[in-house]
């Protein structure tokens, strides 16, 4: 099979099979800023007449030209932009929006342990820069979708913390109306189809959302996250061969946080590099540090251009880690402490700091602001599901069939 090695940022090498070729574009930005322009993107109560008017100036081989009128609010900086330097207000929302899925799991384990909690709960601590990457190369209308450890990935796509955490705890007011739980968190407004349980589950799924917008004739991609455990389910080659068939909008994001569940990739796995997974069909494969936002923004974005050129699926393996077990009940005995160790000296939170405090000299007043706000925003989630209520009896059996009368209660 054929490929072109493109050289491309961060050392990355995009494996793709002739005759698709990236088309290069460039973007000016302007700006409108109301008072609070020193705020950062992904703070809360920016006010309405912030916006940012974004103008692309594209090759004629890829989109026609547009403009997009946004809230800092509901997308990230610098959109479309494949960089080896991004800017001060990208590093701003990524650590905002890195440090509030950081804390809110961090919390999220506290009230488990308290049982305020129950079942099962999967943080997502350590993975925190696949999420910020992802957002910065995707539009508020595209869709994601991953697996259990999904609470992160719902908060930074628009699912709000207070809802999310409502819907840990199981109250009427959760995202879920309380009949999830940690698992299945779900914000179909923002485009976040889920929170799936059963392991590759929600592969299908995402092909499934990707085939629904072509077939409505959008220009929205589809992401659809899945663990390193979930590339041994038979629904990844099914569904890989239909994808590529069909030339589906879809980005397949494997967060291979080498473990699964508790055991090696190494040990479950012939093909140790996950991405060439792809070869079989000949779909576009990488692999991204993901430890990186930075690189997970470069990948990412190659891959929904490449969806939204018409050139169907790509395959990236995000490696990753997770700094907790694979759930709350895990004792992690198949790694040791100094590997975890080792991996939180690559932390994305420390280096999204580092690089704000060294090349853009952000003050440590400022970086006290946002943590403030986001401790604020974690302590009003936290007092918003204690005082929620529980669901009514009578929701028990709602939500059950699509018809509201249908006759599934036999007396």
């Amino acid at each position: 099979m054929a490929y072109h090695n493109l050289g491309v940022q961060n050392n990355l090498k995009l494996r793709i099979p002739k005759p698709f070729f990236w088309v290069h574009f460039k973007l000016s930005q302007r700006q409108v800023v109301g008072e609070d322009s020193n705020r950062s993107p992904a703070s809360v109560g920016v006010p309405d007449d912030r916006k940012r008017e974004l103008q692309f100036e594209m090759s004629p081989f890829f989109l026609p030209y547009f403009n997009l009128r946004i809230s800092p609010l509901s997308l990230p900086p610098k959109l479309y932009t494949l960089a080896t330097k991004f800017s001060k207000e990208t590093y701003l929302y990524w650590y905002e929006l890195m440090l509030l899925l950081r804390r809110f799991e961090e919390k999220t384990g506290q009230l488990y342990g308290m049982q305020k909690i129950r079942g099962f709960c999967h943080l997502y601590i350590g993975q925190e820069a696949v999420a910020a990457g992802c957002m910065t190369a995707t539009t508020p209308d595209d869709k994601f979708i991953t697996a259990y450890r999904c609470h992160a990935l719902a908060i930074a796509k628009g699912v709000t913390p207070k809802s999310t955490l409502a819907e840990l705890y199981g109250k009427a007011t959760g995202c879920s109306k309380g009949k999830g739980g940690s698992m299945h968190i779900f914000g179909v407004d923002v485009g976040f189809f889920g929170g799936h349980g059963i392991v590759g589950a929600q592969i299908g799924t995402g092909a499934g959302l990707a085939f629904a917008e072509k077939y409505k004739g959008t220009n929205n991609v589809a992401l659809c996250f899945f663990g390193d455990g979930a590339a041994r389910q038979g629904m990844l080659h099914e569904t890989f061969n239909m994808a590529m068939l069909w030339k589906l909008p879809v980005v397949f994001i494997c967060e291979n946080n080498n473990y699964a569940m508790g055991t090696s990739v190494a040990r479950t796995s012939n093909v140790l590099d996950l991405y060439k997974l792809a070869d079989a069909y000949d779909m576009p494969g990488d692999s991204v540090d993901g430890m990186s936002p930075e690189d997970v923004h470069n990948a990412v974005l190659r891959a929904v251009n490449r969806a939204r050129e018409k050139g169907g699926p790509t395959l990236l393996e995000v490696k990753t880690y997770r700094y907790k077990g694979h759930s709350m009940s895990d004792p992690q005995k198949y790694r040791t402490k100094d590997e975890v160790e080792e991996y939180k000296e690559k932390d994305p939170i420390d280096h999204v700091l580092r690089v704000l405090k060294d090349e853009y000299k952000v003050t440590d007043e400022e970086i006290e602001v946002m943590n403030k706000r986001v401790k604020a925003q974690v302590d009003e989630s936290v007092q918003f599901a204690e005082e929620s209520p529980w669901p009514d009896d009578n929701e028990l059996l709602k939500d059950v069939y699509k018809q509201e009368d249908y006759p599934f209660i036999m007396d």
